[in-house]
């Protein structure tokens, strides 16, 4: 067994992973983003979770609302990038499936 625990004190952080999988916490303030046209992950699907605030995603071009309690999968190959639109930190958990990092 492995535990940790979530602080989003950072922008990104690894914080387990196993043969088969990895968990890692992201935060971005009001305004910032991650990823872009260009990003993606070639053999991991990236489960995102939103604890915490509001923003969008954009994947292979398509926007999607972001609230807290949303459970988004990004498919291995689709590139995409998560922006923080609101007013307060947009937190996340994300599983990758095989780990990626």
């Amino acid at each position: 067994m492995k535990r940790t625990t979530l602080d989003f004190s950072g922008f990104f952080d690894v914080r387990l992973t196993t043969d088969d999988a990895q968990a890692a916490q992201m935060t971005l303030s009001p305004g910032q983003s991650t990823g872009g046209p260009d990003n993606f992950h070639a053999e991991s699907d990236q489960w995102l979770y939103v604890v915490s605030g509001s923003g969008r995603a954009t994947v292979d071009g398509d926007d999607v609302r972001l609230s807290e309690g949303d459970l988004v999968v990004v498919e291995s190959g689709e590139t995409h990038e998560i922006e923080n639109d609101g007013d307060e930190p947009l937190e996340t958990l994300n599983l990758y499936v095989p780990p990626d990092y």
